[in-house]
């Protein structure tokens, strides 16, 4: 399938420039924009800020429970995880966690919240049904992106060991760990297909590896751009996207890993989110002030955060 991605629209959206993941709820067509201390909430009908998430400090990411009407946000300052009510976005309490929580998810199949601890090496386990820890999984390594499969299963990145492991979320239990080393280094972004359980699995050695989630075989080795740190897969077109800081998109066919499009972005775009629904993919990003050295990233010139829209 050829794939024909456009920018769309570039919007400013004001405050801070520093920013994580984003998150984006179909049913109600908002995108939760995590943005230093809080979370801003964007409504894609609209086109408009609609509401905020107050009070979460060095917030990473933001795990979405539509059937109980609940969301919870990563405080990597604070090691701590808010939760609010997703309706109205009132902030109901607050968990620890372990050191610098980073990616978060939602599990339906066990209406469990995994947060994955960056700096300790471990998952921890909320119930989302009475919002409250119930337990700690024990990964090892500095953890990236989750992805579950809807039947039980979670995979995590471990960026510093070249690893993909795999956690049962109702037992909360290793059962595997995969090596991706001979085709990814420092692996950060993760999605999933699914119906066929291939991961997509985003590297910082511009590769994106296609990985079997049953046998932990690498399927494909597929060049993406420089400092990957977002995947993700529309299972209606059957397309991975993979998001670079160099500003480009890369549009990767999910049955054949072919390279579909490079789409241009913007510098320091690395980050996505998908509208599955309306196969539209949403990046933030910042103008640089200076060009980014080995090994970190560009100074940002401050009130130039911006949203970025992509759609045929």
């Amino acid at each position: 399938m050829a794939s024909d991605f456009h920018l769309l629209s570039r919007q400013a959206i004001a405050g801070d420039t520093k920013w994580d993941y984003l998150s984006f709820e179909p049913i109600s067509h908002r995108l939760f924009i995590t943005h230093g201390d809080r979370v801003e909430v964007f409504d894609t009908l609209e086109k408009k800020l609609v509401g905020v998430v107050a009070n979460t400090p060095g917030v990473h990411g933001v795990a979405l429970a539509p059937e109980l009407d609940r969301g919870y946000t990563s405080n990597g300052f604070s090691s701590t995880v808010s939760i609010f009510e997703l309706s109205s976005l009132r902030v109901l309490g607050t968990l620890p966690t372990e050191k610098k929580p980073d990616a978060i998810l939602y599990d339906a199949a066990s209406q469990r919240v995994f947060v994955a601890n960056g700096a300790s090496g471990t998952l921890t386990v909320i119930d989302a049904r009475t919002d409250s820890v119930i337990g700690t999984v024990l990964i090892g390594g500095k953890l990236e992106f989750q992805a579950v499969d809807g039947t039980g299963r979670l995979f995590v990145n471990v960026e510093d060991r070249n690893a993909l492991v795999v956690v049962d979320t109702a037992k909360l239990t290793v059962t595997a760990s995969y090596d991706l080393s001979t085709a990814c280094d420092s692996p950060t972004g993760l999605s999933i297909d699914a119906q066929s359980g291939r991961l997509f699995v985003g590297c910082r050695n511009q590769k994106m590896a296609v990985v079997d989630g049953n046998t932990g075989a690498i399927l494909a080795s597929v060049s993406v751009g420089k400092g990957c740190d977002a995947t993700a897969f529309d299972p209606v077109l059957k397309q991975a996207y993979a998001s670079s800081g160099e500003g480009t998109m890369t549009v990767v066919n999910g049955d054949s890993y072919a390279v579909e499009q490079v789409v241009s972005t913007q510098l320091t775009a690395r980050t996505l989110a998908l509208d599955p629904l309306q196969h539209i993919v949403y990046l933030v990003a910042a103008e640089a002030e200076s060009p980014a050295s080995e090994g970190l990233r560009p100074k940002l010139k401050p009130g130039s955060f911006s949203l970025l829209t992509l759609g045929r």
